[in-house]
């Protein structure tokens, strides 16, 4: 299978790139440059899509960079990466002369409004409270291509667990310090998922010839992982203690008020549909995704 990757380069691209060759499908990726397997975004939506049978998104800003303000040019950044890529990626698509068969589009549990109660399947409501929830309900609407032969599938990622980059990685440093511990309260849920298995549903998802719809890329025991467990099991996975909880006020101090939320509250999803579509999660416990990736 020959396979367009937008995003292709980042953190989740390039674990899902490596799957892919390890399965024996050809990638091409989309970025900012063009060059030996790449072509540049500028050169899609001039030249229009190149002979494929699949298209991924992966693409968009990391929300959560401590370095960035979060100011309105920043807030047009996160919106500009994640929906005008879709747009360019689904508008090559329409014009195909020969379209793929299957376009995938990562997005996020963001859509979920927040609740230390409510379970969320892929069928549940969402994507009008807030910020994060409207960007994902216009990642998603961006994708949609009418009438298009190509399967449409979309992965609702959770907060996506590896080695070199991610959540974990802005974390190892103060755990292996021994200066690790909750955010807030840390009675909030933590949808969480390893990136192996991120990786592994979107191939799931270009490799199952029925399979169309929204996906729930979470792990089967993200709803019952709150974030104090989450810390908890980090620490006993680094041989280290989890004594010193951040404080909300910290929290919103160093990511605004609006990005904080992302933090201090979360949803209790479950990969419903997923897992009806025969996907077999490597890491479907938390200690195991964590062992893994400190090992």
């Amino acid at each position: 299978m020959r396979v367009l990757v937008g995003g292709g380069t980042g953190f989740v691209g390039r674990a899902l790139t490596q799957l892919l060759r390890s399965r024996g499908h050809e990638v091409t990726h989309v970025s900012r440059q063009g060059g030996k397997d790449r072509i540049s975004w500028e050169e899609l939506s001039h030249s229009g899509l190149p002979l494929c049978d699949a298209v991924v998104n992966l693409a968009g800003e990391n929300v959560l960079n401590p370095f960035r303000r979060w100011n309105d040019a920043f807030c047009r950044e996160v919106i500009s990466s994640r929906v005008e890529t879709t747009k360019t990626l689904a508008k090559a698509i329409a014009d195909a002369e020969r379209p793929p068969h299957a376009w995938v589009l990562v997005t996020g549990v963001g859509y979920y409004r927040p609740s230390p109660t409510a379970e969320y399947t892929e069928d549940s409501p969402g994507g009008d409270f807030d910020f994060f929830s409207r960007l994902v309900s216009s990642w998603e609407a961006a994708a949609l291509v009418p009438g298009s032969p190509a399967r449409g599938v979309v992965v609702r990622s959770g907060v996506v667990l590896g080695r070199d980059g991610g959540a974990v990685s802005q974390m190892l440093w103060p755990f292996h310090l021994g200066l690790g511990g909750p955010l807030g309260s840390g009675l909030q849920p933590f949808p969480w998922i390893h990136i192996r298995d991120l990786a592994g549903i979107v191939c799931h998802a270009l490799e199952s010839e029925c399979l169309q719809g929204v996906l729930n890329g979470v792990s089967p025991s993200s709803a019952t992982t709150s974030n104090s467990t989450f810390a908890q099991e980090l620490a006993a996975a680094l041989g280290r203690p989890a004594l010193l909880p951040v404080p909300a006020w910290a929290v919103q101090a160093v990511f605004g008020a609006e990005r904080a939320v992302m933090l201090l509250e979360g949803q209790k999803v479950v990969p419903k549909r997923t897992l009806e579509s025969g996907y077999h999660f490597i890491f479907p416990e938390l200690s195991g995704a964590l062992k893994d990736i400190v090992a």
